[in-house]
């Protein structure tokens, strides 16, 4: 069943439509056209995308999800790559109960050698299989959460065989199998499934426990990476389709596999719905609770959302220092403000606060970490990579069903990150818009904000076009405080 209904949501709020709540959320107010901050005009320039049409239709050149769960079904192989563009990872994957030393020699051939299985944290405790590294256990949902190696205890000889690697992985996806039965180290590498699957992290391991669990087999897979034979590095997305065809395999995107579980299931619940007098306006407040870890987040919304077309939407990373402390090493809390500030003069409009992505992704203890490492001459991308953390482990899945929940379907997204538009990809909503949420550079923030420019693509400085940058850089007293 879809997640979501069409328009707007029925809240608490709206038995009494002719109220003073309503009139105060539906008044007259300026158009977004009118809005004063010259520093937040609107471009179209790293991305558009049309509405989303079916979403079990797959992107163009790839298969579709059902054409991968059945061929899993069958006990054949499924391709999985990120998406349709760019530089992408493909992986050979099939269904580990259904390993066979034919399969096994198969994937060794055209892969990296490596033969990794994905499985869920409880299988990974039944079998007491720890972490290899202890800092992606404490939660960089971006890194790929490898376990201790192992071999089959007793039937195998060296372990490296494929016939001795497929009875490994069988016993992997046993559920009687018994920590005794598997010896370590081996030559078979346990994948840690995170909980959401792809909706929690757009990974492989992730998507290779979502096909497989979606083709009614026991959530365990088997993947490896594909090589190009000539010189070892990643096959090409050509090559890779190349592969498919050759071999009569389906190739699938994960953020087709993305679209697929979003249409067919809810990973947020609306808790709470309550009016929001703030020092920008009166706002309707609304709290979410993710089913994934039980996180609450909040969206507040101004005015009438209607048929969700063409709606200014702020999608905001929790930052503790930045909003709440007014830290001056970044420019979180002020995008927060004059993001508020553009929602009320513009009389409609979303903003999502998320939590959980302090410090991108690698909390409040890690963020001050990295701070200290700021301090003695690294950027924001060099420290998090010295603390051996992701650059962004944040996703904006959970952010995209709050706003399909709302009732949005197209937006004019305020933001300067271009990953937050990636981030969205495959949740049925379109980004009509970009309008940028530009604060003055300061002493503090100036080499955090060249490392978001230079390094995460962020559009900052000399990235505006014209007269913004002489505002931007050098903000007269009125656009200073807008």
């Amino acid at each position: 069943m879809p997640l979501l209904t069409q328009g707007r949501r029925n809240d608490p709020l709206d038995e009494n439509k002719n109220g003073p709540i309503s009139q105060e959320l539906n008044g007259s107010s300026a158009s977004f056209t009118t809005v004063g901050a010259e520093i937040t005009q609107e471009t179209g320039d790293f991305f558009s995308s049309d509405a989303e049409g079916d979403p079990d239709k797959p992107t163009e050149g790839f298969s579709s999800i059902e054409d991968a769960i059945n061929s899993l079904r069958e006990g054949k192989f499924v391709i999985a790559v990120d998406d349709e563009k760019g530089d992408n990872e493909g992986d050979l994957i099939m269904a580990a109960d259904q390993a066979s030393p034919e399969s096994i020699a198969f994937m060794i051939r055209n892969g990296s050698g490596i033969i990794s299985v994905g499985m869920k944290e409880e299988d990974l405790e039944r079998l007491m299989l720890p972490m290899m590294s202890p800092v992606t256990e404490i939660g960089d949902i971006s890194a790929t959460a490898s376990t201790v190696t192992v071999d089959a205890r007793v039937g195998i000889s060296t372990g490296v065989s494929a016939a001795d690697r497929a009875k490994t992985i069988l016993a992997l996806a046993s559920p009687d199998s018994k920590p005794s039965d598997l010896r370590r180290p081996g030559h078979i590498f346990p994948l840690k499934y995170r909980n959401g699957g792809v909706l929690k992290r757009a990974g492989h391991t992730e998507a290779s426990v979502d096909l497989v669990a979606l083709a009614g087999l026991r959530p365990v897979s088997v993947l490896s990476s594909i090589i190009d034979p000539k010189d070892g590095s990643m096959a090409s997305t050509p090559a890779l389709k190349q592969m498919a065809l050759e071999h009569d395999i389906p190739i699938v995107s994960i953020a087709d596999l993305i679209r697929y579980r979003r249409k067919r299931e809810k990973l947020v619940e609306l808790i709470a719905v309550s009016r929001l007098p703030t020092k920008w306006g009166l706002f309707r407040a609304y709290c979410y609770q993710s089913k994934l870890d039980g996180t609450e987040h909040i969206a507040v919304t101004k005015g009438d959302i209607g048929d969700g077309e063409d709606v200014l939407v702020r999608v905001h990373s929790e930052c503790l220092t930045g909003d709440i402390l007014g830290s001056a090493r970044c420019d979180c809390g002020e995008q927060l403000d004059l993001a508020m500030q553009l929602i009320e003069k513009a009389g409609r409009g979303v903003l999502v606060y998320l939590r959980g992505h302090e410090g991108r992704g690698i909390g409040l203890g890690q963020k001050l970490r990295a701070y200290n490492l700021q301090d003695q001459g690294s950027d924001t991308v060099e420290a998090n990579v010295e603390l051996g953390l992701a650059i962004d482990s944040r996703e904006y899945g959970i952010g995209a069903q709050i706003l399909r929940d709302i009732g949005v379907r197209t937006m004019r997204l305020m933001t300067n990150n271009p990953a937050k538009f990636v981030g969205l990809k495959g949740y049925g909503l379109a980004v009509v818009g970009r309008v940028p949420v530009i604060s003055p550079i300061t002493k503090e923030n100036q080499k955090y904000l060249e490392t978001k420019r230079t390094k995460m693509g962020h559009l900052y400085g000399s990235d505006l076009p014209g007269g913004l940058l002489k505002e931007f850089l050098n903000p007269t007293e009125d656009n200073a405080t807008n």
